[in-house]
């Protein structure tokens, strides 16, 4: 890049840690990437799928003793059966540092350890899913999409309503609450004018550009506390930065369109999560994001199958009604799961190939059942990530799992040596 390019210092956003390239801009000359681009092999698509409470672990796991592909489908799986070829349940996989049952997913993604900060009691990592989307996102409308279950208040484990997704600075990122919020955000198209929305995001910039130089003063004579804190800040509107750059280079765009129909506003549950997938399938099948996360919902999940048991208490199962009402709900999800499986094999790419076959499905939850956090429920289908599937793969105990994080990026093209509280990959899982 020579002196007298026009660039400006918003096409590479610095932080004290990395160089953070914009997306693929028309006005800076990769209008004729466009083209090449039909040719290319379909992109790499990650699904990641996170339910509460953990399972009913007598009827969930295979058996230890039967590893490998000859192991008998326990009962909690029984509605994969015609996918049993194209997934792998991963056994003894568990977050180092999580030690708190009522952390529900919050570090599901990370492998952080909350207490990593001096003087803090909370402290969180970038999630998988964004570590995928830093790479895959560029040249998507959307760099990745947040789904969350029950209107965003129902607690999926023992944690609060929040996305699956934190950021680089491992702040939380906001997701969207119900299928309707979900149809529009990826397919309506925005009434405001060109020109309008134009200004807006002018008005924007402006903005952080005043509140950029005012905190820049604020910098000298500032304790190491205090600077650490504006780093933080500025880290914050670089970002902003980065989204307000994406935003208008979609401006002239026209959002994907679909054959789905608007979904109704009160729909929840067993019809939510079906409806969520749908519109997942969608938006990678247009291309509008390669990368989504689900917080699945359990409350109304429950009351849609006529369970009773309010989910903390069947987490805490015996033999009896609240084992049975979490064997049901095992059921439940995992008919739903087959369900979006089948729409991702019938789905076919530009090339003819399924959408399946370029996708990972990450199924699981950081709780296997009550509070107990080791071997964290995993299931992991598709063929997007290169690794083994049909398997029962039987690990150590106490394999970190964000190994089957590090394992799956790379195998999907993602450039990362580490993640979490990684070791290293699982070359068991790999093909």
């Amino acid at each position: 890049m020579n002196a007298n390019s026009p660039l400006n210092r918003r096409h590479f956003l610095r932080s004290s840690a990395a160089l953070i390239a914009l997306p693929a801009l028309e006005s800076l000359g990769f209008r004729r990437f466009a083209a090449a681009a039909q040719t290319k092999a379909p992109p790499k698509r990650f699904i990641f799928l996170n339910f509460g409470w953990g399972v009913t672990q007598e009827t969930w796991f295979p058996e230890l003793n039967q590893p490998g592909v000859d192991y008998t489908l326990p009962l909690g799986l029984a509605p994969l059966e015609r996918h049993k070829a194209d997934f792998t349940v991963i056994q003894g996989l568990a977050n180092k540092f999580s030690m708190d049952g009522h952390s529900g997913s919050t570090f599901w993604l990370t492998g952080a350890n909350r207490y990593a900060e001096p003087g803090q009691n909370f402290h969180n990592s970038i999630s998988a899913d964004q570590v995928a989307a830093e790479q895959l996102g560029r040249e998507t409308r959307f760099t990745s999409i947040q789904l969350n279950g029950g209107q965003g208040i129902e607690a999926d484990g023992h944690g609060p309503g929040l996305s699956l997704a934190w950021d680089l600075r491992g702040k939380p990122i906001g997701g969207h609450n119900s299928p309707l919020e979900t149809f529009h955000r990826l397919f309506s198209n925005d009434k405001t004018s060109p020109e309008k929305q134009k200004a807006l995001l002018a008005q924007k910039r402006s903005l952080l550009d005043t509140v950029m130089e005012s905190s820049a003063d604020l910098h000298r004579g500032l304790c190491k506390t205090d600077k650490a804190k504006l780093d933080e800040y500025f880290q914050g509107v670089r970002e902003i930065e980065t989204r307000l750059s994406k935003e208008e280079q979609w401006i002239n765009v026209p959002m994907a369109k679909t054959p789905l129909v608007e979904p109704k506003p009160e729909l929840a549950g067993k019809e939510e999560i079906q409806l969520m997938y749908d519109l997942m399938v969608a938006a990678i099948q247009t291309d509008s994001t390669r990368v989504l996360s689900y917080r699945l919902p359990t409350a109304s999940f429950l009351k849609s199958l006529d369970i009773p048991v309010i989910a903390h208490e069947m987490s805490h199962y015996s033999p009896g009604p609240k084992m049975e009402a979490s064997q049901t709900r095992d059921a439940a999800h995992c008919n739903l799961l087959a369900g979006l499986l089948d729409r991702l094999k019938a789905t076919k790419e530009t090339d003819g190939s399924r959408l399946f076959d370029h996708s990972t499905v990450v199924f699981g939850s950081n709780l296997r059942v009550a509070h107990t956090l080791e071997n964290c429920p995993t299931l992991i289908a598709g063929g997007g990530a290169g690794i083994r599937l049909g398997h029962n793969l039987v690990l150590p105990k106490g394999t970190p799992l964000c190994n089957a994080w590090l394992t799956i990026l790379q195998g999907s093209g993602i450039q990362v040596e580490r993640h979490g509280d990684s070791t290293g990959v699982i070359k068991s899982l790999q093909a």
